[in-house]
């Protein structure tokens, strides 16, 4: 099948999706029988987040009466069995005076569904279920939203579903705000490595709140991945990929910041960081053929006025982490000498100072080393969740590198500093295809 025929399959055959009725209670199957069908569809996976949750509802019944006024809606509640009264909080949490919102017109229904999932405990297992009722419910335009939102307004709903139910997009990532030492694993490896993958600049492939159109829903469920790791931990990364690969239509929309509770970098981030890389590398395995042919890439559109947010300081230990990757020099240097080239393992031996004596982890050795990974989880060099753990102290030298050289850079000087590593990252894609088949 070439190319231009799988996407057309993928984005216009999904009404063979197979019901599961085994993912739904009976008493779901029998709500969703009597609502019959909705136009629009906002699902929150949850577990034991009943301090939040009931102001993410809140914002989301607020942005359906505000954006959508006359839409058959309904919110979708898959949890994990919390015990601390998460799905009653949601099933009581209501909007008091819908005047305030400003709204010409009243909303005629929003509906809600509070279900338990079924299968792999993970985030993957809870959005499975919230795609199967979207498919069922015939929804044209659905989001999903994390359970533990601070920063969420009514605004967000309009800028997940509008591109969808009114400009034609099947996907809408979101765009964020953050602070410069927040989310240090999707800047260094995750969107420059899926941006040189597959072409499109999706700035925050596993941010946790997205957008999808109906038919997006239905093909997610034809994929065989609800029993694998993805469902407990690569579900974010694998949408957006599998959006970009089933020839979907990509965008992305500013929703100011996200607050949430940011780690250290230096900090517990092991584990974090071996499901993250796993699920990529997996992908990468998975698309190989889509992947390889790519050159460059191109920009995503961007929905939403983009303006500048007050972030809540994230605290880094540059200290901290350099002695991690020296201890991990002492001690991993015999698998690191597996996976990485015979220059670049020579490289790192003798990485230390730079740039008038600041610790400095060149991006082009960054760039290469993770590469290296990439290519030795394809050949299963060593045991693959050794391999990844290995990773962690290098991502650390390499985050602690970038720490020191944006000391006192401002968030455009940030956004140049990234957008070179993601230029090294595209020159260096030959090194990739080469280490992974050679």
């Amino acid at each position: 099948m070439s190319r231009d025929e799988k996407c057309k399959a993928s984005r216009d055959g999904q009404r063979g999706a197979t019901v599961d009725d085994s993912l739904l209670p009976e008493e779901v199957r029998k709500q969703i029988e009597q609502i019959g069908r909705v136009d629009l569809l906002v699902g929150i996976p949850s577990f034991n987040n009943a301090h939040t949750i009931a102001h993410v509802v809140r914002a989301i019944k607020a942005g359906l009466v505000k954006y959508f006024p006359g839409q058959e809606a309904i919110l979708v509640n898959s949890d994990g069995g919390s015990k601390d009264g998460t799905p009653e909080v949601v099933r009581d949490t209501a909007i008091a005076d819908y005047r305030t919102l400003l709204t010409a017109h009243p909303l005629l229904t929003v509906h809600k569904i509070v279900t338990p999932y079924h299968g792999i405990p993970g985030k993957g297992s809870a959005l499975r279920t919230v795609f199967e009722i979207a498919s069922r419910l015939d929804a044209k335009a659905c989001a999903v939203v994390d359970s533990d939102l601070r920063s969420i307004t009514p605004e967000w709903v309009d800028l997940l579903l509008g591109p969808i139910l009114k400009e034609g997009y099947d996907f809408v990532a979101p765009l964020y705000h953050r602070h410069k030492y927040d989310g240090t694993i999707t800047n260094s490896i995750v969107y420059p490595l899926t941006r040189t993958l597959y072409g499109q600049r999706v700035r925050q492939p596993i941010g946790g709140d997205f957008g999808f159109s109906g038919r997006l829903a239905k093909h997610y469920l034809t994929q065989d991945v609800w029993e694998t790791d993805v469902a407990r931990f690569g579900i974010d990364i694998w949408m957006t990929t599998n959006a970009i690969t089933g020839g979907f239509k990509v965008c992305q929309s500013f929703l100011g910041a996200k607050i949430h509770d940011a780690k250290d970098p230096s900090v517990d981030l092991s584990a974090m960081l071996t499901q993250v890389i796993s699920s990529v590398f997996g992908l990468m395995e998975n698309n190989f053929d889509y992947w390889m042919k790519i050159t460059g890439s191109i920009p995503v559109p961007v929905f939403g006025f983009q303006y500048t947010v007050g972030l809540e300081p994230v605290r880094v230990s540059v200290e901290r982490m350099i002695e991690s990757f020296r201890s991990g020099r002492r001690d991993l240097s015999t698998i690191w000498e597996q996976v990485i080239s015979k220059e670049g393992f020579a490289e790192i031996q003798g990485l230390e100072n730079g740039h008038g004596g600041a610790f400095h982890f060149p991006a082009d050795l960054w760039v290469r080393t993770v590469f290296d990974f990439a290519a030795a989880y394809h050949k299963k060099v060593i045991n693959s969740e050794h391999l990844l753990k290995s990773l962690t102290p290098l991502y650390l030298a390499r985050t602690a590198s970038f720490v020191l050289e944006t000391a006192d850079a401002g968030a455009d000087e940030v956004e140049e500093i990234l957008e070179h590593l993601c230029q090294e990252y595209e020159r260096l894609k030959p090194y990739l295809i080469d280490r992974w088949a050679s």
